[in-house]
């Protein structure tokens, strides 16, 4: 009876495997023919087929503009179709000729470009430019490191009128006039930022890997955006201007200091270019001899001396030159690695703050040069060391200097006795400390530039960003 049992239970499941096979092939046999018919559903048409919330409806974002990809390169062809035998010698010489040629324009690309550029020339593609309406003539500066008012002065304020103003200065915020999103200054990543020192409007200007600079008016008006119940309505984008000024990263730019209608750029490409803001012209005021390639990481100029340039390299190296002079320039290796950034002091111009791959911050004083041929350099007033990479060095007017590292700490230390130092003189172990140390995340991501303290004339114990 049990062996009965068991062999109709053996029978039943091997018919239902068989039907279970059965079913299977006929769904894939189904399947295959309604993809031949196009009567299938993909699974994107499926997610396309979801109603769409409210809120997803909000806004509708502009197709972005084509990229102007400039000169295209050299394309490969078929040697078959040319009638090439292969492996042939003449296929050979054929493929040799097209990679030489795609070498060759890649370099091109590379290349640091001499002489004298027009804004109208180089605007890069999908960007707007008309020379005729340039927003950039008739900027003036404000104050160098001038603060207008603290707190203090608004509690001591008994204008009524003007304590309400300054209390509403006080309390800004973020700006909101478009989606940071849609703030794309440069098409690359950003290596350098700064705002124009004109009180008139906030200009904000951007330098990116490949060479481009931007600019965008934060001062300009917001289009107002209708919305429909039905419609979708596109976000607003701000008007950017976006020019190629070098053919490299562009690592550091300044204002002139007693004019700025002049932009000075540095970059990876070696040069020092000068922008006159107003014509629209900017010309190269330094380059490398042509067996060198040295990168810049940083340009300065003193407020006494507008016509010297003051740069440092990625190669360990500091340069002064006047622009004015082609034979004046002046060349020292302060370090054997690279240095990250630099800086004069405002009203001490030859005393300079250099962060170095080596870890250190070194003060230098360019008033005493001592030694001969590639060894002479500035006598070195003091250092101080860091557990790891020293990425930047700023001078406010008071003396006091803060530093970023990757050790993720912000250094200031207080050299406000340096109108006493005298030439060359070294400041000892002690006065290099740091008075105040602050941990920051200066490592806030793989595409984020490393962040910059300011120049500012607060005290060191309060730090802006």
């Amino acid at each position: 009876m049990a062996d009965g049992a068991k062999t109709a239970a053996n029978e039943y499941e091997l018919q239902r495997q068989a039907n279970i096979a059965k079913n299977q092939a006929l769904l894939k046999e189904l399947q295959l023919n309604s993809a031949k018919l196009g009567l299938g559903i993909t699974s994107k048409s499926a997610a396309n087929a979801q109603p769409k919330s409210k809120s997803s409806r909000t806004h509708k974002k502009k197709a972005p503009a084509p990229r102007d990809v400039g000169e295209t390169a050299p394309r490969r062809t078929s040697s078959r179709l040319a009638g090439l035998t292969a492996d042939s010698e003449v296929a050979k010489r054929k493929a040799e000729e097209e990679h030489a040629a795609i070498q060759e324009a890649a370099n091109a690309k590379r290349q640091r470009v001499s002489g004298d550029l027009d804004l109208t020339d180089i605007v890069v593609g999908g960007k707007q430019w008309d020379k005729s309406e340039n927003f950039l003539v008739d900027v003036s500066r404000g104050k160098r490191f001038e603060r207008t008012f603290t707190e203090e002065d608004v509690r001591e304020t008994t204008d009524a009128e003007l304590r309400d103003l300054r209390e509403k200065m006080s309390g800004l915020g973020l700006y909101e006039g478009f989606e940071p999103n849609n703030i794309k200054i440069v098409p690359e990543r950003v290596y350098s930022l700064g705002f124009h020192p004109t009180p008139d409007k906030a200009l904000v200007f951007a330098g990116d890997k490949m060479g481009n600079l931007g600019v965008f008016d934060a001062s300009q008006s917001t289009p107002e955006v209708r919305h429909e119940d039905d419609d979708e309505a596109e976000e607003p984008e701000p008007a950017i201007t976006t020019f190629k000024l070098h053919s490299r990263t562009i690592s550091a730019f300044q204002f002139d200091p007693t004019d700025s209608n002049y932009l000075y750029s540095a970059s990876y490409d070696g040069s020092v270019r000068k922008l006159d803001l107003a014509s629209g012209i900017t010309a190269e005021v330094y380059a490398p001899s042509a067996d060198e390639d040295d990168s810049l990481s940083g340009v300065e100029l003193a407020s006494t001396d507008p016509h010297t340039i003051h740069f440092s390299t990625l190669s360990g190296r500091f340069g002064r030159y006047d622009i004015r002079d082609p034979k004046s320039l002046d060349i020292y290796q302060l370090s054997e690695k690279k240095i990250g950034g630099f800086s004069l002091h405002p009203r001490l111009p030859h005393l300079v703050a250099t962060a170095s791959l080596d870890r250190t911050l070194k003060v230098w004083d360019l008033r005493k040069v001592a030694g001969k041929g590639d060894a002479r350099v500035p006598a070195m007033l003091g250092e101080h060391q860091s557990s790891l990479s020293v990425s930047c060095a700023l001078w406010n007017e008071h003396g006091h200097l803060a530093t970023t590292s990757y050790d993720n700490t912000i250094k200031v230390y207080d050299f406000s006795n340096a109108e006493s130092w005298a030439a060359g003189q070294e400041i000892g172990d002690d006065a290099m400390e740091p008075v105040v140390q602050v941990p920051h995340n200066n490592q806030t991501g793989r595409w984020v530039t490393m962040s910059v303290p300011p120049n500012q004339t607060s005290s060191p114990t309060t730090l802006h960003y």
